[in-house]
């Protein structure tokens, strides 16, 4: 049985994913959010996104994480420098727990999720959906996001693990 979480980094919401199974077919799935509150501090919403990861992490203990690579939009460097900090918390708990560790770009996933790397959320959140069967919209985003890392991590490592 093969267990890989895919984790969308987020400051407001953070999407955590899980899916497991044996070679190409999945035989469970779950997912949802970290959410912090606006008013908190930075440092205090890092804090417990980096809490929340390690107890989950720990209570899972999976083969692999894939973590979204960060990109940061000309437009908006400090949204770009936000999830770099919560990545590095990601990443950090992650390394602590003694896991191993994938980023895998979002155009990579949507490629791989969708075969279109300019797909939309809703269309990768689409794709997710068909591929577990899930009959319901995946809300919000972050975790479909986080679901289609965790699928990407599955369809390219589940055999070597």
């Amino acid at each position: 049985m093969i267990k890989i979480v895919g984790i969308d980094p987020g400051l407001a919401g953070t999407g955590v994913g899980v899916v497991q199974g044996d070679n190409r077919d999945i035989s469970g799935y779950s997912f949802g959010s970290i959410l912090t509150d606006s008013k908190a501090s930075t440092p205090a919403r890092l804090n417990l996104i980096y809490s929340k990861i390690v107890s989950f992490l720990g209570e899972q203990k999976p083969d692999l994480v894939v973590i979204e690579a960060i990109y940061s939009l000309e437009k908006y460097p400090e949204s770009g420098i936000m999830l770099g900090k919560v990545s590095g918390v990601l990443l950090l708990a992650a390394s602590r727990a003694g896991l191993k560790v994938d980023e895998i770009s979002v155009r990579e996933v949507k490629k791989i999720i969708t075969g279109s790397g300019s797909a939309d959320k809703l269309q990768l959140e689409k794709s997710v959906r068909n591929l577990l069967k899930h009959g319901e919209p995946i809300r919000p985003f972050h975790a479909s996001d986080a679901l289609g890392l965790a699928l990407a991590g599955y369809y390219r490592y589940g055999r070597v693990l």
